[in-house]
């Protein structure tokens, strides 16, 4: 045992050793440039696209070839202008539309001339006019599609179940989430009485946050939770559905808290009411930040294979990649249920009556 320890922490010293004389060996501005490509190409893979890029490699001269497919572009600017994306060739170059010109930077398009070019303020934003986007993005693409199969899949359930009262074939593996989402988290939060009209809710939601979390963990660079825009678009909905149909008692504990003195009624209405909006802003800051951290996590351990370059710490970099994918996996679902469960608590506390106390 003893050998065994000796000469592994023999093979670990030469690795080592052997990676600090190859770094002895790189200028420090070619492993600053490293870094930089792999820090830039988080940023660009955590962004969304006017294309759908499948992937990417420089050719024998250097130059960077692009594979995937274009998506259409649909802005407003004095009427409508729907092009390919392939006419801005992945941002660098001018799209040419109808007379007018458009380029794209930092991932919006702006209105500038035939040379593209972009004027920025003391702060770098840029000062160009921006025309009415309505694109159809790379998320905006996935989140069609998941619709889609959504669509699909529950359709076909209902119709199979119109025929037969078991389950059959993709109802098979629906039927227990579905379940489980009405017994453990819809009746258990909003009750008996009310559940029912609030489940094509959270059963939606659900399946759509899992569904897209699991795409984000493939390598086509899918990330839709981790675009604000997204998270607060689905945290919007389950605001508006606990706002309208929220019940007096509902309304009462915000405004005019029942058992409390007068004063303290005064003082606690606003907090009251700056609560009932920070619990829906809670849920999108939760989803995003964690599929954003996990995204850059994951893709930062696989860049420090390149840095390290050795078989030592590019094998541990590759098997701890491995491992934080696998937790992804769990942290996918766990936030489509983390999602569901508190949306389901507040639209219980919004129909929640006195004679449930």
């Amino acid at each position: 045992m003893k050998k065994i320890t000796f000469l592994l922490f023999l093979v670990s010293f030469v690795s080592v050793a052997q990676h600090n004389e190859k770094t002895d060996q790189v200028k420090p501005t070619e492993e600053k440039s490293l870094k930089v490509t792999i820090k830039e190409y988080i940023s660009h893979h955590l962004l969304d696209s006017y294309d759908f890029g499948l992937y990417s490699f420089k050719d024998d001269q250097g130059k960077t070839i692009h594979r995937g497919f274009p998506l259409p572009v649909i802005l407003w600017d004095g009427g409508l202008k729907v092009f390919s994306s392939s006419k801005f060739h992945h941002g660098e170059t001018v799209a040419e539309v109808g007379g007018n010109y458009y380029k794209v930077d930092h991932n919006k398009i702006y209105k500038t001339d035939a040379a593209g070019t972009i004027t920025y303020d003391a702060e770098h934003h840029a000062t160009n006019e921006k025309p009415l986007d309505f694109s159809i993005t790379k998320n905006v693409m996935v989140i069609f599609l998941v619709g889609l199969l959504m669509f699909l899949m529950f359709s076909r359930m209902a119709k199979n179940y119109k025929k037969n009262a078991l389950p059959k074939g993709m109802g098979r593996l629906l039927e227990p989430i579905i379940l489980y989402v009405r017994d453990d988290i819809a009746i258990p939060n909003i009750g008996t009485k009310h559940y029912k009209k609030y489940m094509s809710y959270l059963l939606t939601v659900f399946f759509f946050v899992w569904i897209i979390n699991l795409l984000g963990l493939t390598p086509l660079g899918v990330n839709v939770t981790n675009n604000i825009a997204v998270t607060f678009a689905l945290a919007l909905f389950t605001f508006l559905f606990t706002t309208f149909t929220g019940n007096k008692n509902y309304w009462k504990h915000i405004f005019w808290m029942p058992g409390v003195p007068v004063p303290m009624k005064i003082i606690l209405a606003p907090i009251e009411l700056l609560g009932a909006v920070i619990k829906p802003f809670s849920l999108l800051i939760r989803l995003y930040a964690n599929i954003t951290a996990g995204h850059i996590v994951l893709m930062s351990i696989i860049g420090m294979m390149f840095i390290f370059n050795n078989w030592l710490g590019s094998s541990l970099s590759f098997v701890l990649a491995i491992a934080l994918s696998l937790l992804e996996l769990l942290v996918a679902a766990l936030q489509a249920y983390i999602f569901t469960m508190l949306s389901a608590l507040y639209f219980g506390s919004a129909v929640e009556e006195h004679d449930d106390h």
